[in-house]
């Protein structure tokens, strides 16, 4: 009998040997005689677990991991005899840290081929299209606003409301894009789903087109990310070569189709004007807002654009209903949110779950602490913009309102853990730094704000007038917040002002009591 196993291709898995683990098992059973057939599938997740393998059993797949080249032999001989291994990890479905999660966007992640329409399909796969084909515009629009979907790229901006606004506009074309450039720290859900399950992304922005009247797609692709634009492409090719991307869609009257672009590794290009302007051509530079991409996007035509996460949660509010989705979560951030778990953290990786867990059970209890085995110290959530928080913010419910009111982003959901070792107001200058490197240039506040911020904090670090020049990062947060074009400027205050809220003693001197916050809005 053919052994079916399962090696994920995964960039994460691949960077640890997966690759490697994958041509050992070949050349063990070709050694052997044995009959197995090795299914390349993307990851589940766990990274500290990987290369982890699977094998299909009767009681469902079998986990093993982390498997080395060295390991196969002897993990081939247990596994063609049902026998243990040191690296079993039992059934795959009841890992506790697999079992504990909510997986709606991310369920197929690591279970298909991500070149396979028909695994696909067969795990659930283009049912949200083939109901889409059946509703009219309005009907779907009713779904993605009932479910109370919001912007998985960091701004949360409703997705219906944005869908609305491109469905009513009037052009003679309009465009869907896929703002693939997911450059924060600590994130990686966007490479993963793409590398995993990539046809989700594209049934979620094949109904997007069909909703708004848009017959072309772009997916914008960091550079930085081969392995999932060699994902998309075949996966496009694949939907393309069964009807379901082009013309009659489905064996209907609807006409769409998908395009990789391949960004050149601006962070500021995640900006979603800066992304239009890279994407027609030309250096990626923040567009001053009105008009909105929704009026006057790609090509000067209205534009829906939406994060990869954005658009991969489609397909279950249409498969399933605008209530099952909106069932999970709390307050006004409904459905999950796939977090990810990096830094100085024990069980770093993927863990989807619904809004209004907590940020301590997510460090602490998911995440298993530090690695190192120190104290947590701080924690940055959002990526490189956001904020720092401390243990006493812990009870902190992962929800967009939320962080708000304490100063905080939850941005694209990544989270990344720093022991007791970190030092803060190298931290706070990191933020000045990499927005002083990452600013396109356009405005004030940002292209000079930020690169006064990493001098005044210099001096602060020789111990220079240190209560003066924090007066001065006060003062250069606030301008930077209100004045700059878009979210790098916008957002850089964020990390700075935490570290100067929760980490004063790192600022050395005698600093006066710590800002409350950052001044608000008018």
């Amino acid at each position: 009998m053919t052994m079916r196993i399962f090696i994920p291709r995964d960039a994460a898995a691949v960077a640890v040997g997966a690759d490697d683990v994958a041509l050992a098992f070949a050349q063990a059973a070709s050694a052997r005689g044995a009959a197995i057939e090795i299914v390349r599938t993307g990851s589940r997740g766990l990274c500290w677990l990987e290369p982890m393998v699977e094998l299909s059993t009767a009681q469902g797949r079998i986990a093993f991991g982390p498997v080395t080249t060295s390991d196969v032999p002897a993990l081939l001989d247990a596994m063609a005899g049902n026998g243990q291994h040191a690296l079993r990890l039992g059934v795959t479905d009841e890992i506790p840290w697999l079992k504990r999660q909510t997986r709606l966007t991310f369920i197929r992640c690591g279970v298909v081929d991500p070149r396979s329409v028909d695994d696909y399909r067969a795990h659930g796969g283009y049912k949200g299209l083939e109901r889409a084909l059946t509703l009219t515009s309005d009907q779907i629009l009713a779904d993605v606003t009932t479910s109370g979907l919001r912007g998985r790229g960091g701004a949360g901006f409703p997705t219906g409301i944005k869908w609305k606004t491109v469905a009513q506009a009037i052009a003679d074309r309009k465009y869907i894009v896929c703002n693939a450039d997911e450059g924060d720290s600590g994130t990686f859900a966007d490479r993963m789903i793409m590398e995993g399950d990539p046809f989700v992304v594209i049934e979620g922005m094949t109904i997007a087109g069909i909703t708004v009247g848009a017959t072309k797609g772009y997916i914008y692709i960091r550079s930085e990310y081969p392995h999932a634009v060699e994902a998309m492409n075949a996966a496009i090719t694949a939907a393309r070569r069964v009807g379901l991307l082009g013309k009659g869609i489905g064996g209907t009257k609807h006409e769409f189709d998908l395009e990789v672009r391949v960004g050149a590794g601006a962070y500021v290009c995640g900006e979603e004007t800066s992304l239009l302007e890279s994407l027609e051509g030309r250096r990626g530079i923040v567009r001053a807002k009105p008009p909105l991409p929704a009026h006057k996007g790609l090509f000067g035509r209205p534009s829906v654009i939406n994060n990869v996460l954005s658009f991969a949660a489609i397909p279950f509010i249409l498969d399933n209903g605008a209530k099952a989705y909106a069932d999970f979560g709390m307050g006004r951030s409904r459905g999950t949110m796939p977090i990810q778990l990096a830094g100085n953290i024990k069980y770093g990786g993927l863990f989807e779950t619904a809004f209004g867990v907590t940020l301590g059970e997510l460090v602490d209890e998911i995440g298993g602490g530090t690695f190192t085995g120190r104290e947590v110290r701080a924690v940055q959530v959002g990526g490189p913009l956001g904020a720092y928080f401390p243990r006493a913010l812990f009870d902190t419910p992962f929800d967009y309102e939320a962080f708000a009111a304490r100063d905080g982003l939850i941005g694209h959901g990544g989270i990344v853990v720093f022991d007791d070792t970190v030092d803060m107001v190298k931290q706070a200058r990191f933020a000045m730094e990499f927005c002083a490197i990452e600013s396109c240039g356009k405005c004030t506040p940002c292209r000079i704000g930020s690169t006064r911020g990493v001098e005044t904090i210099n001096k602060i670090i020789n111990g220079e007038r240190v209560a003066e020049n924090l007066a001065v990062i006060e003062d250069l947060c606030n301008t930077m917040k209100f004045g700059s074009l878009c979210a790098l400027g916008g957002f850089t205050p964020y990390p700075v002002m935490s570290a100067l809220k929760h980490f004063r003693e790192d600022f050395g001197g005698d600093l006066g009591p710590a800002p409350a916050t950052l001044q608000a809005a008018e």
